[in-house]
């Protein structure tokens, strides 16, 4: 019997001890960086010539990893392991599947300082949005675990007196998981174990700007043991790597989160039915966001500055989650504006590192420019309150960005620019801001801060979105509590993190037997 599951607590660092440890382990990951880093496949390890150069976003001449890089031979190498080892694989108890996970989740527990200092390192990330990611990837552990313990029976169905009828899930087989740097170990975590413990076999291709993280796990799933050749560590291009296990004949499922340009190529590319090929593959695909915080007349202020502000530049607004639009009602727009300024002002861009670092760099050059580049198209279509500047001299560092009186057309307001850019603009009434919430490609996260229970319903009915708060921020999804996963161009809203995420990674199967 497995006892309920509470969410892993965030770590508290106002308290003298947590701060000295996540201290000490900063200091411990500082001391072991520049290290080699090769592929596993079937639990061995292999080295290869050609890396790939995992850096420090706040330092950036400073080397977190040298990861060995797959070529399409070993990606082949390693899908003939994955298809093997899935044929034996696939019969296991999911209790001891399982069972894994759930000892995996023990180890990073005890762990979790040594968890979080890497990744400050590796993503940029300010203690409390480290801390926060290294929760959620425990939390992945423990409710897939549990989710899959529900699972192992099937579901009741009616029988007749003259037949005995049955409903189980059984597993699809090879999975291909191509997670993103963001979180790079929540989400790679959740992405890997869920094929995982559902009695899949998988091929794990991370981020290329993040995949030290990516090994880290596989040695604590080694530990947990994980059998060798049920998760294979195959880090490399996309264009080589990707696109040939995309387009395999022996690939079952894809499972992307990432960018809507390569979302849609995946999609595409996995409707192709190649030769030998006998199923139409699976995808879990998760892409982007638009996301809209609407504040009503005659709401808490205080409240929705403070949420927008948070939502914003959280990690630095690089999360498919983070607010970018802001629609406000007329009567309290100027007000709403003026006190999201005062509070964007008061961030502290700093080294993360630093305990009281905010907010952190951007992840890379390429994000860096992006980002300064949509700046730049900002103070054409509106007005500039504050930041629209960075500083590149010692890592990719963005300063919080305010747009104000945009069209809410505009492509500040359309076009998704994963940095700390929020832009605000006007609605007559709330029925027009839920109009224009509603006008974007995307339809992942929104919140809406009103006092009004009619307009609270309305939008409960009308704002088109996956993941929708009430007076509260739009980022910050707790597993089991919010299952996450958008409509429309965010994605296929397999709602990671929830009470059907396993049946994504699985096929129904009925038998009848008559009597």
């Amino acid at each position: 019997m497995v006892t309920p599951y509470k969410h892993e607590p965030f770590t508290d660092y106002t308290v003298d001890e947590n701060r000295k440890a996540l201290e000490a382990e900063l200091k411990k990951a500082e001391k072991n960086l520049g290290k080699d880093y090769p592929l596993i496949i079937g639990g061995e390890r292999i080295t290869t010539d050609e890396k790939i150069i995992s850096y420090n976003p706040a330092k950036k001449d400073q080397v977190v990893g040298y990861v060995s890089k797959a070529n399409k031979e070993l990606a082949e190498k390693a899908m003939q392991v994955a298809d093997e080892t899935f044929q034996w694989w696939r019969k296991t108890k999911p209790e001891m599947r399982a069972d894994i996970l759930f000892r995996a989740a023990a180890i990073v527990r005890r762990r979790k300082h040594e968890f979080t200092a890497h990744l400050v390192l590796e993503g940029g990330k300010p203690w409390k949005e480290a801390d926060a990611d290294t929760a959620e990837a425990i939390d992945f552990m423990e409710y897939y675990g549990r989710q899959m313990l529900k699972l192992k029976d099937g579901v009741e169905i009616n029988s007749r007196e003259i037949e005995n009828n049955r409903y189980n899930y059984i597993p699809l087989g090879v999975t291909v998981v191509i997670s993103p740097w963001n979180f790079l170990f929540a989400i790679m975590a959740g992405t890997t174990l869920a094929p995982l413990v559902t009695g899949n076999t998988v091929l794990l291709k991370p981020a290329s700007t993040t995949p030290v993280i990516s090994y880290k796990l596989m040695e604590v799933l080694e530990e947990a043991g994980m059998p060798a050749g049920v998760v294979n560590f195959i880090p490399g291009s996309g264009a080589e790597v990707g696109d040939y296990l995309v387009d395999h004949p022996r690939t079952r499922l894809i499972s992307f989160t990432g960018s809507r340009e390569v979302g849609t190529r995946i999609f595409e590319r996995a409707g192709i039915v190649h030769e030998g090929q006998k199923w139409l593959k699976r995808t879990i695909i998760e892409m982007g966001g638009k996301d809209t915080i609407v504040v009503d007349k005659g709401s808490d202020l205080e409240l929705a500055a403070e949420s927008i502000t948070y939502s914003a530049f959280g990690f630095s607004g690089q999360k498919c989650s983070a607010c970018s639009r802001v629609i406000a009602h007329e009567d309290v727009y100027d007000d709403l504006l003026a006190r999201v300024v005062e509070l964007t002002k008061e961030i502290n861009v700093s080294d993360p590192t630093n305990h009281d670092t905010y907010m952190g760099p951007v992840i890379d050059e390429k994000a860096y420019n992006k980002i300064l580049d949509y700046a730049e198209t900002g103070k054409k279509e509106g007005k500039l309150m504050v930041g629209g500047t960075g500083d590149n001299s010692k890592g990719w560092f963005v300063n919080p960005t305010v747009f104000a009186d945009l069209e809410h057309d505009s492509t500040i307001m359309q076009e998704e620019i994963f940095g700390p850019v929020v832009g605000f603009s006007k609605a007559k009434d709330f029925d027009q801001a839920i109009e224009f919430a509603n006008n974007t490609d995307y339809g992942l996260t929104g919140a809406v801060f009103t006092n009004n229970r009619a307009n609270l319903e309305k939008a409960r009915e009308d704002f088109h979105v996956g993941n929708l708060y009430f007076n509260r921020g739009c980022t910050a999804a707790i597993v089991g509590y919010h299952p996450f996963g958008g409509f429309n161009m965010s994605g296929t809203d397999s709602k990671a993190g929830g009470p059907d995420y396993l049946v994504h990674h699985m096929q129904g199967k009925t038998t009848s037997e008559m009597l």
